[in-house]
């Protein structure tokens, strides 16, 4: 779990939700998300799943998790924070298996659009300039990840789901779609960053 926090850190995401109940405690931290009405950037989430105390029932966003007195324990704020992306929740049921992607699929396309953003930002660059940049590149739709946008990638490499080789499953539950790591999920939902429409077959 606090592999978990850090790495959602260093992704830029605004917190950690922790939702807890039944013995099942769900992480949830934003690789993407909008910021404003206007802003195109897709929602991309990383998810993990483990067990918990029975006891244990909450559903807070925190900063930062640290170690408590007692092993195996975790010490939580009083307060938590509330993220514009927290207010999203994915559907709980409703999913259908719609494809499978290699987990090297995945990987190389993280890799290309780390290297896109490095490269393509200037010297001296503005906050917001890296931000176009960052929602231009991995709010794309990459037709290698069949469509969904290239931060699903950047998600699956930043939260460390990606680990030897492995048939990633792809399911979709209404505008969601979500990708089954043995590490974890990821889920995103649109729009994608985009100005053309998907190409289609219109005949022989």
């Amino acid at each position: 779990m606090l592999t978990f926090a850090g790495r959602a850190a260093q992704a830029g995401s605004e917190g950690v939700r922790l939702q807890a109940s039944n013995g099942v405690l769900v992480l949830t931290a934003a690789a993407l998300a909008p910021e404003g009405l206007f802003d195109q950037t897709p929602t991309v989430l990383a998810v993990r799943i483990v067990r918990a105390d029975p006891e244990l029932r909450c559903d807070i966003v925190v900063d930062s998790l640290t170690d408590a007195e007692a092993e195996n324990e975790l010490s939580l704020p009083d307060v938590g924070r509330a993220p514009a992306w927290a207010g999203v929740s994915p559907p709980r049921g409703g999913w259908e298996s719609h494809a499978e992607l290699a987990a090297q699929t995945i990987a190389e396309r993280a890799q290309w659009g780390i290297s896109a953003v490095a490269h393509g930002t200037p010297p001296g660059a503005g906050e917001e300039a890296v931000r176009t940049l960052r929602a231009r590149v991995w709010g794309e739709p990459d037709e290698t990840l069949l469509g969904l946008p290239r931060g699903v990638a950047f998600a699956a490499h930043a939260f460390g789901f990606i680990s030897g080789a492995e048939q990633v499953r792809m399911t979709v539950s209404g505008r969601w779609t979500r990708l089954a790591f043995r590490r974890g999920h990821v889920l995103s939902r649109g729009p994608a960053v985009t100005g053309l429409t998907a190409v289609r077959s219109t005949g022989s």
